[in-house]
């Protein structure tokens, strides 16, 4: 029992289950953690570790200011932790199988409505970063995609004849996402201007100011610095334009199993997170139009 073994675990883990490297390295925080609590409790073998101080453990992360789905991410990494010891043959039980993380409250998230969002994407100008951003703005806003899925994307990524996006999205699924035509244009405009910023052997959709793909990093600074230029008063990420995106389109069909598919999510509990937005949205138009529900003036 120590950190070495769990270092190795843990990039184990990560190989084995395709996890991003925020992740792993995640995972590999919370079995150190693990590793410091055994310590401290002169546990001196994963054998004899059970369910009541996994518990206990659970409970004095809660008490350290963790909040449910942090908890919930530590005991995943437990368990997949000890079913590669359990495969290896060093223990024989899982410790951590019916422990669960205590319930915190689900934060709705921020979400552009239509207005803001055509007033975010309305870039003018020729000039080709400018361009790009346009085309990036459009695609996340058309299309929904995670911000690891537009960077990782290629040029040969877009079917523009059938107006679809191919994605390698989480766990390293691949879907296929429609795309709407101010983005499809946005797209074909950039391509046009691509070829002054890429490098010859770049293979990247969105390439940077040197050629090559370009990062997480530029693309959130880039939305921040339109959002202000755009004259929009909230601080705009590239995930609330994949919300907006939900939303909207929930809004519109209220087809929770297609907003599913769009946004590759593996558990439609994932995105019944949309549905509470949504029903804010029709709580306020009832406030504002129901008789007996309007204040007197």
């Amino acid at each position: 029992m120590n950190q070495n073994e769990v270092d190795k675990v843990a990039e184990y883990l990560g190989t084995l289950h395709h996890l991003s490297p925020h992740t792993r390295a995640a995972y590999q925080r919370d079995l150190s953690s693990l590793l410091e609590f055994c310590q401290q409790q002169v546990i001196r073998s994963w054998q004899d570790l059970d369910g009541r101080q996994i518990r206990a453990y659970v409970a004095r992360r809660h008490r350290q200011g963790l909040g449910g789905r942090s908890i919930q991410r530590n005991l995943s990494a437990i368990r997949a932790f000890y079913r590669y010891l359990i495969n290896t043959r060093v223990v024989t039980r899982n410790p951590a199988t019916g422990v669960t993380s205590p319930k915190s409250p689900r934060k709705l998230p921020k979400t552009l409505d239509a207005d803001q969002a055509a007033q975010l994407v309305d870039i003018q100008g020729d000039d080709t970063v400018a361009v790009r951003d346009k085309a990036i703005l459009e695609l996340l806003y058309s299309s929904g995609l995670r911000l690891s899925e537009l960077v990782s994307l290629n040029v040969d990524s877009i079917d523009y004849n059938d107006a679809l996006v191919t994605v390698t999205g989480k766990g390293r699924k691949t879907r296929k996402v429609p795309v709407g035509r101010y983005a499809i244009k946005a797209l074909q405009a950039w391509l046009q201007q691509r070829r002054e910023l890429a490098a010859d052997d770049e293979a990247a959709l969105f390439v940077s100011r040197r050629g090559r793909r370009i990062s997480p990093r530029t693309v959130q600074q880039r939305l921040r610095d339109w959002a202000i230029k755009q004259g929009l008063a909230t601080h705009v990420h590239p995930h609330m334009l994949r919300h907006s995106f939900a939303t909207h389109i929930l809004e519109s069909s209220s087809d929770l199993r297609a907003v599913q598919e769009l946004l590759g999510h593996a558990d439609i509990s994932t995105t019944q997170v949309y549905t509470h937005l949504d029903f804010q949205h029709l709580a306020r138009v009832y406030d504002a139009a129901h008789p007996r529900a309007r204040k007197r003036s």
